[in-house]
């Protein structure tokens, strides 16, 4: 089953609730913590994560807290995910070839092709389509 990590999903809603601010504005991630019911310390490390990914920026000081620098548009839901989880597959052989049973596997060659379009898929779906 195709699902979207706790991580994940707190992060789009983070994201979400940073588009809907103005241009520029500052949120925190206290804020963003009570307004949405999510771990302070969680959210807060979902937090770096994206601004690692230089999705938003964090600004120091006493009216400080995080903004969006990146266009939404500009990033697929497959590119987001990936960042998010790391590699993505709907079998493990499609991220690692340590699979013993490879040579003689006989659904290979269908699941590739199935995760190709689930790939092409998601990266036909800006994350902004989620976040607006």
């Amino acid at each position: 089953m195709l699902k979207l990590t706790k991580r994940t999903e707190y992060a789009l809603t983070a994201l979400s609730h940073m588009q809907s601010q103005g241009e520029g504005e500052l949120t925190t991630a206290r804020e963003i913590s009570e307004k949405y019911s999510i771990s302070f310390q969680l959210l807060s490390k979902i937090l770096q994560h994206l601004s690692k990914e230089n999705l938003i920026k964090p600004i120091q000081g006493a009216k400080g807290g995080y903004k969006l620098i990146t266009d939404l548009t500009e990033i697929s839901l497959w590119q987001f995910l990936e960042m998010m989880e790391g590699p993505l597959g709907l079998v493990d052989c499609i991220i690692t070839s340590e699979c013993q049973k490879m040579d003689g596997c006989v659904i290979l060659s269908p699941i590739h092709k199935i995760n190709k379009t689930v790939q092409n898929i998601f990266m036909n779906i800006p994350i902004s389509d989620i976040t607006n």
